[in-house]
């Protein structure tokens, strides 16, 4: 057979199935292709099966393309109010913080400690997600605010008192509310469970409270254990490693922030205090429980604050005496000095406002210059109650009962006394130490040109950016807050900072 039979035959035997279906459409046409029938008269239930099923599928395709649609559209739009709502909730100039959710605390949570917990707690359980309030847009940076602190230049003068975050729980969740200086504590050496329950109380139509906490505390090897954390933590994010050298090195400067706040231009200050339990008599017990403080806590702080101001601890104000005064506060300057750090904390002493006659003052004074202290924060809260208010501000029975309770008072009542004893600590200080009393007791003239100007802090009654003008203008440095935060809500600070911007720009 020839080559070109071979290959027709081949083309046949291919092309044999075509002829079949020629040949008998009816038989296989149907079932592979619905649409084709054997006589005329099967065209007619088959078209209109087709047609219905054309029509179905039209009407089903719009339907299918419109619920994808809404669901795109419903997913976007709960993406975008999530968005937005996260932009606004955790921006301090939203005006919800202060109008809906502090009310919704005081009326959740009718005693004032339980609210104090559970915005600590809050605010811890959010900064670990992100999603807690901050400070957006950096309105520091154009240096308007901008002060010179103990040789650190801070980006404004505001900071939030001790009290607010007794057990150094949320210091950066603070120094992101705004403040150049966030106080933790305080701290005493072993722990302690303060004063019995109820001890804080509020008196809402004076945006003021009575505390009696009694300086409640974890102890200070706590306290140092969480900061310690806190700076390995930062270590390791910035690329130091997680080992005690990469700890030290950021302790000691590499990381290019003060080792307390690890935020360039803020600070961490650390109180410290005696347990209550230590005899009041007893001046070196007393001593040796601040040092023991010191000696954990330093090491994690820009600045140490002594208290012996609180109203809450048995014989804790007597220690203001000149003599008593100076000892504790030459021990903790020399436990201070032998932190291993490169740089040391400085110590600052926060006074009551309640020790206002010049006697008092004066031995203050006399005790800063003879220990070497850095400067003096003016002041804690009151024992006094304020005098008649306002017409228009009266007290409710509720109210009045509330200020016969026992405790230091704090809120804007206490701003007028505050402006003045800033004003006359600053003359007393800048008058320099009387002969004989400067640091370590050695002989010192009155007049004192080589040693650097003490550093005042004012705390009491500040609400405002006009009254943390009226403070600065009297002589300190930082003005601070507390209660102003409790009523305002979280973006207090922010918003006294921006009237005292404002303040600033009418020069």
């Amino acid at each position: 057979m020839s080559a070109s039979m071979v290959w027709r035959t081949g083309l046949r035997a291919r092309a044999a199935p075509t002829s079949r279906l020629s040949s008998r459409p009816t038989s296989l046409l149907p079932k592979r292709f619905p649409a084709a029938v054997r006589y005329a008269s099967e065209s007619a239930p088959v078209q209109q099966a087709v047609s219905e099923t054309v029509k179905q599928t039209s009407k089903e395709a719009p339907k299918k393309v419109a619920r994808g649609s809404r669901k795109l559209l419903y997913g976007t739009s709960l993406a975008t109010i999530l968005f937005v709502g996260y932009i606004y909730g955790t921006d301090t100039r939203a005006s919800v913080h202060r109008y809906l959710v502090v009310p919704l605390i005081r009326q959740l949570y009718p005693d004032a400690e339980d609210a104090h917990h559970i915005g600590v707690d809050i605010l811890k359980v959010l900064y670990q997600y992100g999603l807690h309030p901050r400070e957006r847009g950096n309105p520091d940076k154009d240096g308007a605010l901008a002060t010179e602190v103990f040789g650190y230049t801070l980006a404004n003068p505001i900071g939030i008192s001790a009290g607010l975050d007794k057990h150094a729980d949320i210091p950066d969740a603070l120094l992101d509310l705004g403040p150049a200086v966030v106080e933790v504590g305080g701290t005493t050496p072993l722990p302690q469970d303060g004063n019995p329950k109820p001890r804080v109380f509020r008196i809402p139509s004076q945006h003021g409270m009575i505390n009696r906490y009694g300086l409640n505390s974890k102890g200070a090897d706590h306290m140092a254990a969480v900061l310690n954390q806190r700076v390995r933590d930062f270590a390791y994010a910035a690329g130091f490693g997680e080992h005690e050298l990469a700890e030290q090195r950021v302790l000691d400067g590499e990381a290019n922030v003060p080792p307390g706040s690890l935020v360039p231009g803020k600070l961490l200050a650390v109180q410290v205090a005696k347990n209550k339990l230590t005899p009041d008599g007893d001046i070196d017990a007393i001593t040796r429980d601040y040092v023991y403080c010191v000696e954990r806590v330093a090491r994690y702080a820009d600045i140490v604050v002594v208290n012996v101001s609180s109203p809450n601890t048995p014989g804790l104000r007597d220690l203001q005496a000149a003599g008593p005064l100076t000892k504790i506060l030459t021990g903790v300057v020399s436990a201070a000095k032998n932190v291993e750090r490169k740089t040391k904390p400085y110590v600052m002493v926060k006074v009551s406002p309640d020790e206002d006659s010049d006697e008092q003052m004066t031995g203050i004074c006399e005790a800063v210059w003879k220990s070497g202290v850095d400067g003096v924060i003016v002041g804690n809260t009151t024992n006094r109650r304020p005098g008649a208010l306002p017409e228009g501000y009266d007290l409710t029975e509720k109210e009045q009962q509330t200020m016969r309770e026992i405790g230091g008072y704090s809120g804007p009542q206490l701003f007028g006394r505050l402006v003045s004893l800033v004003g006359r600590y600053r003359k007393m200080l800048d008058q320099g130490p009387p002969s004989g009393t400067g640091p370590d007791g050695e002989d010192t003239p009155m007049s004192q040109t080589g040693q650097p100007r003490k550093v005042l802090f004012a705390s009491g009654g500040i609400t405002t950016g006009q009254q943390a003008r009226q403070v600065l203008d009297a002589g300190a440095s930082v003005a601070m807050m507390y209660t102003g935060i409790v009523y305002g809500g979280v973006g207090t600070v922010t918003r006294v900072k921006q009237e005292l911007r404002d303040e600033v720009a009418k020069k």
